[in-house]
């Protein structure tokens, strides 16, 4: 049996630090990923993630366990080589089609814009969950 907790904000247990539930349902990631885009790519960490696919160099489509209510969501991502902290490296969209329950993702070097394999690539997603 389903139970319905309904609550207009929530505090911790000194009554500190509290926060409206439309901060909590609106502010939070709705889900993120942590994957290892080499070789025979990964997950190694996620949330409402359902699978990643390979789809060429630095080329991935990541989707969804429970899909967003609209086209209307963020996403933001940051990629990197591991090897010594490099920056210069990003996660960009590669499709104009937004999709409620999957995005294409593109993993590349800033500077020159070139696709690429990389070991460590993190992106969450915001938005309204259907």
């Amino acid at each position: 049996m389903a139970s319905i907790l309904r609550v207009n904000t929530l505090t911790d247990a000194s009554s500190n630090n509290s926060v409206p539930m439309a901060t909590v349902a609106s502010g939070s990631a709705k889900c993120w990923m942590d994957l290892n885009g080499t070789g025979t790519i990964a997950l190694r960490d996620s949330f409402n993630i359902t699978s990643v696919a390979d789809n060429g160099t630095g080329l991935y489509t990541a989707s969804l366990t429970n899909d967003f209510e609209s086209t209307n969501y963020l996403y933001a991502g940051s990629a990197e080589t591991g090897t010594d902290g490099q920056n210069g490296r990003g996660v960009t969209g590669v499709s104009t089609q937004i999709l409620t329950g999957s995005s294409k993702l593109r993993a590349c070097t800033l500077s020159s814009n070139t696709a690429e394999d990389l070991p460590h690539i993190r992106v969450g997603w915001w938005g309204d969950l259907a």
